[in-house]
């Protein structure tokens, strides 16, 4: 009779992997930040993918631009180590009520299948199925099918996607496959790529992984969500 399976990895009790190759994350996370109530900002939830069942949120400022001009639009996907995360928690909700407010953008924020639970590059295709959703309103726009989306206030033609950490990862793989003038995505055209913090691992240590560690996302604690994903794709490889 074997043993019963046991942590052998604990990633601050958010991510707990198991001997066998199981996962525990856990849905009632302590987060130290209050939800920001900016009601300059209406928010609105679409389902993007129905076979993953992934949502993405939209962020649009309740006050109109002066006649001429259009919304750009921010994409903004969040990070977490392609481990955690979510377009609910506090952290990425507040940044894009305020990335709305102070832009003045209609702001996108999809969320994405996470490891290790699903292997890479899931991330990654889900960031294309999101821009790829976009594509199909931008189509449809024209038509009046959402009022949230209608081209007569959104301006398709100026889109630009930021990513948080892995979600910078995921956006640098997005401006790869998409290319220079993002023609694959019309009537939608990608005007620029921002990379914050992206997280690109490796084996040799990076520039700035050798500088200070922060006070939550230490060293020790990124090491342990990459060996996570690595562990667990091994596991589970055929």
């Amino acid at each position: 009779m074997g043993s019963l399976p046991h942590i052998i990895e604990d990633c601050m009790g958010v991510l707990q992997l198991f001997s066998d190759g199981s996962i525990f994350r856990s849905k009632n996370i302590d987060f130290k930040m209050p939800i920001v109530n900016d009601t300059s900002i209406l928010f609105r939830d679409y389902l993007f993918d129905k076979t993953h069942n992934l949502h993405l949120r939209l962020y649009k400022p309740t006050s109109m631009l002066p006649s001429n001009k259009k919304l750009p639009i921010l994409f903004f996907i969040h990070g977490g180590g392609f481990c955690v995360g979510s377009r609910l928690w506090p952290n990425c909700h507040n940044c894009c009520l305020r990335l709305a407010s102070g832009l003045n953008a209609l702001v996108v924020a999809p969320d994405y299948r996470l490891a290790p639970e699903h292997r890479l590059p899931a991330a990654m295709e889900d960031g294309i199925s999101a821009m790829q959703w976009l594509q199909a309103q931008a189509m449809r726009s024209e038509n009046g099918s959402d009022a949230w989306l209608s081209s007569d206030e959104i301006n398709f033609e100026q889109v630009f996607v930021m990513g948080d950490s892995s979600g910078g990862n995921i956006a640098h793989h997005l401006a790869v496959r998409f290319g220079a003038g993002s023609s694959g995505l019309a009537p939608v055209r990608v005007r620029g790529y921002i990379l914050l913090a992206p997280f690109f691992g490796g084996v040799a240590r990076t520039k700035s992984e050798e500088g200070p560690s922060e006070h939550l996302l230490n060293l020790e604690i990124l090491d342990r969500i990459g060996w996570c994903v690595q562990l667990v794709t091994w596991l589970h490889s055929p």
